[in-house]
This record gives C-alpha cells, sequence and structure tokens, in this order.
C-alpha cells in the first residue's frame, strides 16, 4: 500500500487521538468514586437489612405490649365485677362469699404476673425503638455520603464524556483527511493489536512493539519509496517514517 509521506504523520495524529480516547475511557472506569460506591452501597444495604430488622421487633413488641395489656384490663375487670359482687351484700352464702373471695385473691395475683409481662416487654420495646434510632440516623448519613460520592462521579463523568466528545470529533476532522483505504487498514490493526495500529519509527526501533528492527528490515523500508506504506515485521504495525527514524 502507498500513501503521501503527510497522510502518514496524519495517521499518527489519529492514533494519538485514539489513544487518548481509551485513557479516557480507562479513566471512567477507574474513578475511585466506583470502588467508594460499591462499598458504601454494601454497607448501606446491610444497615438496611438491620434496620428492617429492628422495625420488625418493635413491630411485634408494639403487637405483644397491646395484647398483655388488653390481658390486664380483662383481668382487672374480671376482679372490679367480682369486687362489686362482694361489696353488694349480694353473696350471702359462706360458701360463695368464700369462693368469690379466692377468686379475687387469685386474679390480683394474675394481674401482678400480667403487669409484670406488660413492664418486660415494655423494655424490650424501648430498647427496639433505640436501635431503630440508631440505625435510621446511620442509614441516613450513609445515604448522605452516598449522594455525595455519586455527585463526585457525575462531575467526573461530564468532565471526561465532555473530552472525550471534543476528542471524538478532533479524531473525525483528521481521519477525514487520510485516504479511505488506509484508515482501513489502520482501523483493522487497532482492533488486532489492543488498540494501537500506527506506531512511529524512532530511532530503528518500533514504538508500537519497542523492538529494533533488524538490518535487513531497515535497509528495505530505507530504500522503499518516501510513499510505501512500512510494517513491522514484529507486530505488523503501520511503520510511520520521520526524521528521527534512524534510517
Amino acid at each position: 500500500m502507498n500513501a503521501e509521506p503527510a497522510d502518514q504523520i496524519r495517521l499518527l495524529d489519529v492514533q494519538a487521538l485514539d489513544v487518548r480516547l481509551q485513557q479516557l475511557a480507562h479513566r471512567r472506569k477507574s474513578l475511585p468514586e466506583h470502588a467508594e460506591l460499591d462499598s458504601l452501597t454494601k454497607d448501606h444495604q446491610q444497615l438496611r437489612d438491620l434496620l428492617v430488622a429492628a422495625q420488625t421487633e418493635e413491630s411485634d413488641c408494639a403487637r405483644e405490649q397491646t395484647k398483655a395489656e388488653q390481658d390486664v384490663d380483662q383481668v382487672r375487670g374480671r376482679a372490679a365485677r367480682d369486687q362489686q359482687r362482694l361489696d353488694s351484700g349480694a353473696v350471702t352464702s359462706p360458701k360463695d362469699l368464700e369462693n368469690l373471695q379466692h377468686e379475687i385473691t387469685s386474679l390480683a395475683r394474675r394481674q401482678g404476673v400480667l403487669e409484670d409481662v406488660v413492664l418486660e416487654v415494655m423494655e424490650r420495646r424501648e430498647s427496639a425503638q433505640e436501635r431503630v434510632a440508631e440505625l435510621t440516623e446511620r442509614v441516613a448519613s450513609l445515604q448522605e455520603r452516598i449522594d455525595e460520592a455519586t455527585a463526585r462521579r457525575d462531575a467526573a463523568f461530564r468532565e471526561i464524556d465532555d473530552e472525550a466528545t471534543t476528542v471524538t470529533k478532533e479524531r473525525g476532522v483528521v481521519a477525514a483527511a487520510v485516504p479511505a483505504d488506509l484508515m482501513k487498514l489502520y482501523d483493522k490493526l487497532r482492533d488486532q493489536q489492543g488498540g494501537i495500529g500506527a506506531a512511529r519509527l524512532h530511532q530503528r526501533t518500533c514504538q508500537g512493539c519497542r523492538q529494533e528492527l533488524a538490518i535487513t528490515e531497515l535497509n528495505e523500508i530505507r530504500s522503499a519509496a518516501p510513499d510505501y506504506v512500512a510494517r513491522c515485521e514484529n507486530c505488523r504495525r503501520i511503520l510511520v517514517r520521520t526524521t528521527e527514524s534512524g534510517l
């Protein structure tokens, strides 16, 4: 393949712009905010799970407390009715009076036991409420950190994307000035060679694979016409000759 030396030099400009686009893409993927957000999101989910568990415990305690208080009210009401019967004098049979007094005593003991249950449940509920409050605050604090990291990441994205857009436009202008067949070969090699399709021949060394050319290869390039598109024997990339090629 043949191409004007100026077009081959332009190919190096295209390559430099492609390298810059690669660097920007790598920078976009490697932003420290990615790892930070991954860690924060994981911690946030764990705290959310703990919060849900604490809220569930508090809700269970609330239902248990309501049930225990209802039991206390039921026993208290029954005891009040029995006491009212006793005080009214309606019960005259000694045996019935004895049974009624015994029941009132038993209800009083039962009420005491149930009230202890209510207190124990209230303590557990209070502890669960404190845990809910603590976890709610920690979740909110962590969410703030996530929002801050997300904002930093998005700002970096905008900066990188804006530069990538500018470089892409510049690449389009430069590439349009390079012959289509040369660009086709370059793009093919760039895909095959890890993003580098054309390299400068500098001091007898291919800047693509960093290998010094053999004497026979140098002689062939030295004797070739200026518009000859040279290729590195080692990596097969396009070799662009300049005044610093050492020929």
